[in-house]
């Protein structure tokens, strides 16, 4: 389940780089990249916690509060472009960072 997890974060990461690096150019981003970005990225973060449940002794903790941080952010984010209200580039970096720094606890969790 931990590795699907992985590739899952992973292709939402990849994902959510091209957002950025659309946004960042002013670059139209389809919907369905937004899309395929919060679903990858929010059945990944379900089945982590569905691994946490199955096993409370031993779970990546610090992993599933970086990424609903991320999440929470990214939620924010949506609901104000649906606004038609664009958030300030410094969230969507801070959200990658959050995303970022969870992946990396998760592969330390796994493989480390």
């Amino acid at each position: 389940m931990l590795y699907i997890t992985i590739g899952l974060f992973a292709l939402a990461a990849i994902v959510g780089f091209v957002i950025l690096k659309n946004w960042l150019t002013s670059a139209e981003t389809s919907r369905t990249t937004v899309y395929l970005h919060g679903i990858f990225a929010a059945v990944a973060l379900i089945l982590l916690v569905v691994y946490a449940l199955q096993n409370p002794a031993n779970y990546p903790r610090a992993s599933i509060l970086l990424f609903v941080v991320g999440a929470l952010i990214g939620f924010y984010m949506f609901a104000g472009d649906l606004k038609k209200k664009f958030s300030p580039t410094w969230l969507a970096v801070v959200h990658a960072l959050f995303g970022v720094a969870g992946f990396l606890l998760l592969l330390f969790f796994v493989f480390g």
